[in-house]
């Protein structure tokens, strides 16, 4: 008998238990990645990253919202992706910290953005009738963002990904003598 996964399809509401610092809300976000497949199969170095429509349709961003009283920094990223754009998937050290002013509130908000290696994407998910997903290249997505704060995410994402210290390392044997170690 196969384990199913239950994921809640409804979404978190209400802005009373948001977090605020020196006024700001503060709203936390993904850049959700994946690695491109190549035609036969195998894993390519080409990074996709996922878009999503914002409820009104009338623009593309990366997934987005309040954090929360009773959550941690990941767990509010973890919730949006999956409530915004239905993916699922492994939290990494963070991109940065941005301030910028809502559009919809005249307000400022402090923006925090992690990137997220997306292990799956499911079928049904809260926000799916209300938003659509896209999977795009770094060029492409860089330019259809509408926010600027999301677009130096990215950019910062595509920067730590493409540094050496993230390229496979080959192995190295350190051989001790025991004589040199008395």
């Amino acid at each position: 008998m196969g384990v199913e996964k239950m994921v809640c399809l409804a979404s978190r509401t209400g802005r009373q238990f948001q977090r605020y610092n020196k006024g700001r809300r503060q709203v936390v976000g993904c850049v959700p990645y994946r690695f491109k497949l190549s035609n036969d199969g195998k894993i390519s170095d080409e990074v996709e990253v996922l878009v999503i429509s914002s409820q009104k349709g009338h623009a593309l961003m990366f997934p987005k919202g309040g954090w929360e009283l009773d959550e941690s920094v990941e767990e509010a990223a973890s919730r949006e992706c999956r409530e915004e754009a239905g993916v699922l998937g492994n939290i990494e050290h963070q991109l940065g910290k941005w301030d910028f002013l809502s559009k919809s509130r005249g307000t400022y908000y402090e923006g925090l953005m992690f990137p997220m290696l997306v292990t799956e994407q499911l079928e049904l998910w809260p926000e799916q009738h209300l938003r659509q997903r896209i999977w795009m290249n770094v060029t492409e997505a860089r330019e259809a963002c509408r926010d600027w704060w999301m677009k130096e995410a990215l950019d910062v994402l595509v920067e730590r990904l493409s540094s050496p210290m993230n390229q496979p390392k080959e192995e190295k044997t350190i051989s001790i003598s025991i004589e040199t170690m008395c």
